[in-house]
Parts: C-alpha cells; structure tokens; sequence
C-alpha cells in the first residue's frame, strides 16, 4: 500500500500513543501552556497539545544549547521534520510520533502547508540569524508566532460546538489570534532577553541595544505588545465555548507577565527571567473557568 495514500481507519493504538506522546512533551517543557491546555474541551484539548509538541521539538533542535550540535546538524535535523511532517500531511502517517499526532490534527481540522512552511521557515531563521531588522523581525514573528495562533485557530473552529460556517468563523478570529501570537513571542522575547543573548547569541528586537537596555527601550516593546494583547481580547468572547476559558486564561496570564515587566527595573529583566507565579497561574485559570460559567 503506497504511503501516499490518506489513511481512512478510525483511531488506533498508535494514534493513541502519539497523542500520549504530544501531552507529554506539553507536560514536561511549558507548565504554563499545559495547565491552560486543560481547560480545553476535547477534542480541541488533545489537537491543541498535537500542534504545541511539533512546534516544540523544532524549538528544541534550534534553542538546544549543547555546544556538540553544530549549525549544520541542526539545519539537517529540520530539514529532517519539516520533509516528515509536509508527508505525513498527504499520507496521514509517520514513524516519529509528534509528527504523526501532528499529521491527525492538521488532516481533521485543516491545517495545510501554507501555514506550516513559513513555521519552519522561522525556526531556519534561528539558525543563521544573530540580529533582525524590522523586515526579519515581522517575518519571524508571523512564522513561528501567528501562525501557530491560526493553526489553533482551525482547531477551535472545527470543535463540535463551534457551528457550521468553519471557513466564515476563521476569517473573521484569525487578526485576532494572529496579534495573540505576537503578543506571546514578544513577551517570552523580553523575558528571555539574557538568555537569547548571552547564550543563543540572537537579538531579536530590531535596533535594541541589549547591553544598554534601559526602561525607555522596555515601555516602547510593552506598549506595543499591550496592543497585541487588547486586540486579541477583542474576539476571545467570540471563540466556541470549548476553546474560550482556555484562550481567556492564556491571555490573563500574559497579560500579568506585562504587567510584571511594566514594573520591573530593566537591569534586572536583563539578568533575570521574570514569571508568573504557579499559584497566580492557578487563581488566573480558577477565574477563566468562574467567567465561563458566569
């Protein structure tokens, strides 16, 4: 049976595994995003944590600081799963099991290669790119940023309880959870900021001067990404239910990381990674689901 055929079989074991695969990877990298995927209905829960654990590997083969990985092997390493996951796409099949929990999602919810080339394009961009300019910066942001808000997007959109109109819905959130997107890459920039550039060697804000970063440079970025948060709140009630406390709690809880920033010295954002609090992550998921039921 030829490979590029779509399966049509119902859910097997190995889908199954694959799916236990993605929640761990979420599990073990971003508690965050994990205890927000919980509030998630099913299937968009599942499918939602299939899209995160393909965009988390190929985080991991770009930011893995192990000296031992060299540029190029890296650069192969992504060619390797872009070519596997653009496959399994069209077979509905792959022996790497992110891939292939990955490859179920896209097939049911819609996700195609449009939105998925320019993801990897960004992480190539990681590769070979040590400062952007404004033209870089708006690519890399859209690619490895908003298009991962548009590929949760067709997953809230093709949820059981979302309506018919699949193709209307999605016209009309996806501004909106692109500037999400942004909004989530821009902040993990700025708390990230010594690490992308004392470790990685990548700065990613254009014309920043990181050594001389100052609260001047920082209220210009917040105030950007507080516009990126308000325009994204805009549309999160129009979300289905299924997907709405989960987005709400998300972007509560980057709001609070802005607003932690905001008041934080720029000297000691330079040196130190500021976060949210587990149990302000709580009480911010305790509200998202009394506002749901409200």
């Amino acid at each position: 049976m030829s490979l590029h055929l779509r399966r049509t079989n119902p859910h097997s074991l190995y889908d199954s595994v694959s799916e236990a695969s993605a929640a761990v990877v979420i599990h073990r990298y971003s508690s965050s995003f994990g205890l927000a995927s919980r509030l998630l209905g099913e299937p968009v829960r599942t499918q939602v944590r299939n899209i995160y654990a393909l965009v988390r590997v190929a985080d991991e083969i770009v930011d893995n600081p192990d000296p031992s990985l060299s540029t190029e092997a890296r650069a192969t390493m992504l060619d390797w799963l872009e070519d596997d996951a653009r496959h399994a796409l069209h077979a509905g099949w792959s022996g790497n099991l992110v891939v292939h929990a990955f490859a179920r999602t896209a097939i049911a919810v819609g996700i195609t290669d449009e939105i998925v080339a320019p993801f990897f394009a960004s992480m190539r961009m990681d590769l070979d790119t040590t400062a952007h300019t404004p033209a870089s910066f708006e690519r890399y942001v859209y690619g490895s940023a908003e298009v991962v808000g548009l590929m949760c997007l067709r997953a809230f959109v093709a949820a059981p309880d979302a309506g018919a109109d699949r193709a209307g819905a999605y016209d009309r959130l996806a501004p909106g959870a692109r500037r999400l997107g942004a909004a989530f890459q821009k902040l993990n920039f700025v708390r990230d900021l010594a690490d992308d550039h004392d470790v990685l060697r990548r700065d990613y804000f254009p014309g920043l001067d990181v050594d001389r970063f100052c609260d001047t440079d920082r209220d210009r970025i917040l105030d950007d990404i507080d516009a990126d948060l308000a325009a994204a709140a805009a549309v999160v009630p129009d979300l289905p239910a299924s997907s709405r406390r989960a987005v709400h709690a998300a972007h509560a809880t980057f709001d609070e990381l802005a607003r932690r920033l905001r008041v934080t010295p720029a000297a000691r954002i330079r040196t130190t990674r500021v976060r949210v609090p587990a149990p302000v992550k709580l009480r911010i998921a305790a509200g998202a689901i009394r506002e749901a039921r409200a």
